[in-house]
């Protein structure tokens, strides 16, 4: 894995345009985590570090995103009857763990993994998730924090005190949205950079005082103190437990932005080696006291249309940022409280979008499960609407994977094609002979109910004469499914029924060869298609 090389005039002026936008979000993204502005900071040093020297998208920008935040918020208060101070290690653990699982998967090859979260659950996760981030941002702008966390409720009591609020910071916030919304138009301006750059001249000049409106304060950054924490085993073993989710989401939506960005650009790139460099950012970042860090799609997409050539732009970035942190601490600290609600609303509100679910309404396909989703994280909460969505990604994988249906299947016309007689009346099916189609791989969840319907299909037929097995859909097979096809042929064996594999792929042919069953030879599977099936058993069609 080599470091990119010397950076392009391009890089330089990439990674110039999107400092001014990672910094205030770094900040902001911190308060979403109920965790000190330092953390997201640090979060920001590490992901753009590690990603830079090890990641494979040449757009990636990693660092501390609006989900990641509001999901380690969620999983540290489930861990109920802790201090700030052991919230913040509890935290910490969480980035630590998640970053060992990334390198775990990267080292196991498992870059796939994220495929195992539907995009409907993920969709309806995203949508829910954004508009409690949008929700809970409204405090930090009016000064009122209602006291309950679940969301109903804490509408409720938000709406109930409005009488409480600080209108002055509501005005700031909704007039940082505007100007926000109206600089979004010219993209290489960093808007939230001069949005931030007001509201810290407003508080110079008193103003904020007047209003009753708080800045960021102290943000204490320090790299001498890695380390970590000190934690009882129980707890490293429920952290593993929600870094075990954190590490789902994150991936998920990290490699959803690398792999648009590079399908769009034609370029090549790496999941398991990304995993890797995912890993080493978020263990960076949770050895210095930083948050988890991913693959966030707005600053990616910021980072492409500042003209990015390669990772060199995220290096020089974190460059930029630092002297930043260096020569501008003390001001960054002066930053008014409702400008980061602004800025953190400003950035998921490209996900806020209910657009984003019509076409699964216009296909009819996965309809329930998106807005189960949606609606999971709105009445569950952000921890367990996530875990739901994940457990409904894997059941509805296993529904589709147990699906014991069989297509039993002719020859049409007077070609070698032999499709489902069911929905091609005119396919004519050779006489005494059962060509039987599992329409999904076989596993051990739906293997014996498979062969259960072919038996119960061959026993309908007068003089049975043969039956073609076709095994296109099985790349490979389990123990278990190996075990329910050889009783099948030996139970066919008994009875005298011939049984022939066809379209048997090449991992099945070599583990039929070991398993070695006499009532499997080689001959059973010699031939390719089910025509030459049909023809190995010898009866006319």
């Amino acid at each position: 894995m080599r470091a990119p090389g010397l950076p392009a005039l391009a890089d330089w002026g990439a990674g110039l345009s999107i400092a001014g936008l990672l910094l205030p979000e770094a900040v902001a993204y911190s308060g979403i985590a109920g965790l000190p502005p330092q953390a997201g900071v640090i979060a920001l040093f590490a992901g753009l570090l590690a990603y830079g020297l090890l990641g494979t998208s040449r757009f990636a920008i990693v660092s501390a995103t609006s989900s990641s935040a509001a999901v380690l918020l969620a999983a540290t208060a489930s861990m109920a009857g802790t201090s700030p101070q052991q919230r913040m290690l509890l935290g910490v653990g969480i980035v630590l763990l998640t970053g060992l699982f990334f390198v775990v998967a990267g080292l196991a090859r498992l870059g796939a993994v994220s495929n195992f979260i539907a995009k409907p659950v993920l969709r309806g996760f995203a949508l829910g998730l954004a508009l409690t981030i949008v929700v809970k941002q409204i405090p930090h702008a009016v000064a009122f924090q209602p006291v309950h966390g679940d969301l109903p409720r804490f509408v409720w009591e938000l709406l109930a005190g409005w009488r409480h609020w600080n209108g002055a910071g509501l005005a700031m916030a909704v007039a940082a949205l505007l100007l926000m919304r109206a600089l979004a138009r010219w993209r290489g301006l960093p808007a939230a950079l001069l949005v931030i750059a007001a509201g810290i001249a407003l508080d110079a000049g008193g103003w904020c005082a007047r209003w009753g409106i708080a800045a960021v304060g102290p943000i204490r950054l320090d790299f001498s103190n890695p380390g970590i924490p000190s934690l009882s085993r129980a707890e490293w073993l429920r952290l593993g437990e929600l870094a075990f989710a954190m590490a789902l989401i994150l991936y998920a939506e990290s490699y959803g932005s690398i792999r648009t960005f590079a399908l769009r650009h034609g370029d090549r790139v790496d999941a398991n080696r990304d995993l890797m460099a995912l890993g080493a950012a978020n263990l960076l970042s949770g050895v210095f006291h930083g948050m988890p860090v991913g693959a966030g799609y707005s600053a990616t997409s910021a980072n492409e249309v500042a003209g990015a050539q390669s990772r060199a732009a995220g290096l020089v970035a974190c460059a930029v940022v630092g002297l930043a942190v260096w020569l501008l601490l003390p001001w960054i600290e002066r930053t008014p409280a409702p400008l980061l609600a602004a800025i953190v609303i400003h950035a998921v509100g490209h996900t806020l979008n209910p657009a984003a679910l019509r076409p699964y309404f216009a296909w009819r396909r996965d309809r329930l499960i998106v807005v189960l989703a949606f609606f999971a994280v709105l009445a569950l909460g952000v921890l367990d609407g996530l875990l739901l969505a994940i457990a409904a990604s894997l059941l509805m994988l296993l529904q589709t994977l147990s699906r014991s249906h069989v297509s039993w299947l002719g020859r049409l016309g007077d070609t070698h094609d032999f499709v489902d007689a069911a929905r091609h009346p005119d396919a004519v099916v050779p006489a005494g002979l059962l060509i039987a189609r599992p329409e999904a791989p076989l596993f051990f969840g739906n293997a014996d109910p498979v062969f259960a319907a072919i038996r119960e299909r061959l026993q309908s037929l007068p003089s049975p004469r043969g039956v073609v097995l076709s095994l296109e859909d099985s790349a490979d097979l389990d123990a278990t499914s190996v075990e329910a096809l050889c009783d099948f042929a030996a139970q066919l064996r008994q009875l005298g029924v011939p049984l022939a594999l066809a379209r048997v792929k090449d991992p099945v042919r070599d583990l039929l060869a070991r398993v070695g069953n006499p009532a499997l030879p080689r001959a059973s599977y010699a031939g390719w298609s089910v025509d030459d099936a049909v023809r190995q058993l010898q009866i006319p069609a």
